[in-house]
């Protein structure tokens, strides 16, 4: 295999050892690693989004972290133009770029591409949530149905965000959400990946998540103490990290200690189930490896 015209890409469930292991391929095979995680754009959080530390960023360039406001919002075409961008920079650099992180929907317009669907304002948007409200999700999708018949096997009738995104789109654009996204045109070719997926037993990874949370708690507080005063809008994905509002019902003394590592364990858990169930469904072409053992495991996909 001609490692050095590929990009590896490696995903896998939240404290799956995902980024010790790119570190394991970027100095094996002289690569730079490229943040693939919505969380760990944002620089006031360190903690709580398990970014990779100091000591492993001396020893291997490590891009798009921590470079981002909370305050800012930031979304998947965002990224998309930077990780192309810092790809094209790093193999220039006769380097292998490596990108790593939990969020499929990085991965997915990476790989895919991304609909360039013009821009709709906020007040129409509004106007179709505001419908969606009105009506509830199984009127609404029906409604969807018969304005875009298209998008029935596209988006599924429980998928609330979709639903009104499919029905705006087609609303104000005349054209089906499905439709841009088969006129979409990738940045790089499917043969050019190397896609990873890091699979774990529940229990492994339960545990890893109790002990991440467990470590991780002290420095955590003093982190969301510190976000505590800075105003970030409701409608930002940051808002939604995981720890946040578990440390503040600690600081309010409305959890104890063990109650909050515990909320926390039982959140990070659940998303590890979302996380694990959208690979399922999008990342069928991917090779899994083993995440207790992903040197042994590794060496059959690049020998």
């Amino acid at each position: 295999m001609d490692i050095q015209s590929k990009i590896i890409l490696v995903s896998g469930p939240t404290a799956s050892g995902k980024s010790s292991f790119a570190v394991y391929l970027a100095k094996k095979f002289k690569g730079e690693i490229v943040n693939a995680d919505s969380m760990q754009v944002y620089k006031e959080l360190n903690i709580l989004t398990a970014r990779p530390n100091f000591k492993q960023k001396n020893k291997i360039k490590h891009h798009l972290y921590g470079f981002l406001s909370i305050k800012k919002k930031f979304s998947t075409g965002q990224w998309l133009k930077l990780a192309s961008k810092k790809i094209k920079e790093i193999r220039n650099r006769n380097k292998i770029p490596i990108l790593v992180g939990g969020t499929g929907l990085y991965f997915k317009a990476l790989i895919e591409g991304l609909a360039k669907i013009p821009k709709i304002s906020a007040t129409k948007r509004k106007q179709v949530t505001n419908l969606q409200n009105k009506l509830g999700q199984i009127y609404f999708y029906k409604k969807l149905i018969k304005i875009d018949p298209k998008i029935k096997n596209f988006v599924n009738s429980n998928d609330v965000h979709r639903s009104i995104r499919a029905y705006e789109v087609k609303y104000y654009t005349k054209k089906s959400l499905l439709e841009w996204y088969n006129d979409t045109r990738p940045p790089f070719s499917n043969e050019e990946f190397i896609k990873i997926y890091l699979d774990c037993p529940k229990d492994y990874l339960l545990d890893r998540i109790k002990v991440r949370t467990q470590k991780m708690f002290p420095k955590a507080i003093k982190e969301v103490k510190k976000i505590n005063s800075i105003k970030i809008p409701k409608s930002n994905s940051s808002t939604k990290i995981i720890g946040i509002t578990e440390i503040k019902n600690f600081l309010d003394k409305k959890l104890n200690k063990a109650q909050t590592i515990e909320h926390i364990v039982i959140k990070t858990r659940q998303y590890a189930k979302r996380q694990a169930t959208w690979a399922r469904g999008q990342m069928k072409d991917w090779k899994i490896i083993s995440a207790m053992n992903t040197k042994m495991s590794s060496k059959k996909l690049f020998n």
